[in-house]
């Protein structure tokens, strides 16, 4: 079975929108608002500058996703690539997804010279750091923080 990796369009929204809600559930059980979501999936398509998502297909039928954003380093005076939004289907979990899709990003964060790629992760998400730590990503030393408004 082939896997390819392609530049998400707006027709893959409806993909996109199902997929952000079923992760918010599976990794924090929140329950998202649809309509913002929608509306906040269509804004990255809007705005190539908030970044772009990828999605990943297994002989043409879309298995998972991933968003891409930019975070300015002055002390790099470069770019990091976050990766968020990652969702791969239950049945194709364990199978190189989302492997494959994280190739692909640094491939293109080397193309256009980024510093380096980020992620957030669960603090009990043992898996996907051990997924991520097998990839050659290593913990940093920075807690993140945050204030809604």
């Amino acid at each position: 079975m082939s896997l390819a990796v392609r530049a998400a369009e707006r027709g893959d929204i409806p993909h996109l929108v199902a997929w952000n809600a079923a992760m918010a559930w599976e990794t924090e059980q929140k329950r998202l608002d649809p309509a913002v979501l929608e509306r906040g999936v269509a804004a990255v398509f809007d705005e190539p500058r908030r970044g772009f998502y990828l999605m990943a297909e297994r002989d043409g039928v879309a298995v998972g996703c991933l968003l891409v954003t930019y975070e300015w380093s002055d002390w790099r005076c470069g770019d990091f690539w976050w990766i968020q939004s990652v969702y791969v289907t239950a049945e194709a979990r364990r199978g190189g997804v989302f492997r494959t899709l994280y190739d692909d990003v640094a491939k293109r964060a080397r193309e256009a010279a980024a510093v380096g790629l980020r992620l957030y992760v669960e603090t009990e998400n043992q898996r996907a750091q051990g997924t991520y730590a097998d990839l050659g990503m290593s913990r940093c030393h920075y807690f993140m923080y945050e204030a809604m408004l």
